[in-house]
């Protein structure tokens, strides 16, 4: 396990930010502590910035983002491939942690690990706000939850909050990836809002 993610209980939250800012996150453990920040890695250019501020931004859209300690040291990287398909947690270096496959959009996703084996899914709700990640028995190891924030915090930014139950123990590379299912949501089905 990281140890960064010892917690049982994490919070998510992404802050507010302009529309043309990368992706953020910060992850803090039950009693607020900040134990990670996220930050995504590729530069855009001025074109590809502005098309995600009108509406027809995508989803399809690749994203990648890092996560550190909040001293800077890489922990992992998470990065949505262009589409709708795979999503990968890797170690800073390259390796493989674990994959996230989707089996039908927005509703399910398989669990894989580096050595491509089937370790565990996660289920999502239809408004995509509550995500049960299971081990490859179905045993139930991680509940994740979007909190709803209102309207025009939903509607208008792309400030979303998440809090993350982990049913421990779990045996790793689900542990981690258990950690971060709300940052791959995220990533996954919320960041393509039409306006940020």
């Amino acid at each position: 396990m990281r140890e960064v993610f010892s917690s049982s209980t994490l919070k998510i939250e992404q802050p507010r930010r302009g529309p043309i800012a990368k992706s953020r996150y910060k992850v803090l453990d039950g009693d607020g502590t900040l134990l990670a920040i996220a930050g995504e890695t590729s530069e855009k250019g001025r074109g590809e910035a502005f098309r995600q501020v009108f509406p027809g931004k995508s989803d399809l859209d690749a994203r990648a983002v890092l996560l550190t300690t909040p001293d800077g040291e890489p922990l992992l990287v998470i990065d949505k491939r262009r589409g709708r398909e795979i999503t990968e947690v890797r170690e800073p270096e390259g390796d493989i942690i674990g994959t996230f496959v989707t089996e039908r959009v927005g509703r399910r996703y398989v669990i894989r690990d580096g050595a491509d084996a089937v370790i565990g899914a996660v289920a999502v709700d239809l408004p995509r706000n509550n995500f049960e990640v299971a081990d490859a028995g179905g045993g139930k190891v991680a509940h994740v939850r979007k909190k709803w924030a209102g309207l025009a915090t939903h509607l208008l930014t792309t400030a979303d909050k998440y809090s993350a139950e982990i049913y421990d123990p779990v045996p790793e590379p689900l542990r981690t990836i258990a950690a971060v299912t709300a940052i791959v949501m995220d990533l996954n089905l919320h960041e393509s809002k039409e306006i940020t």
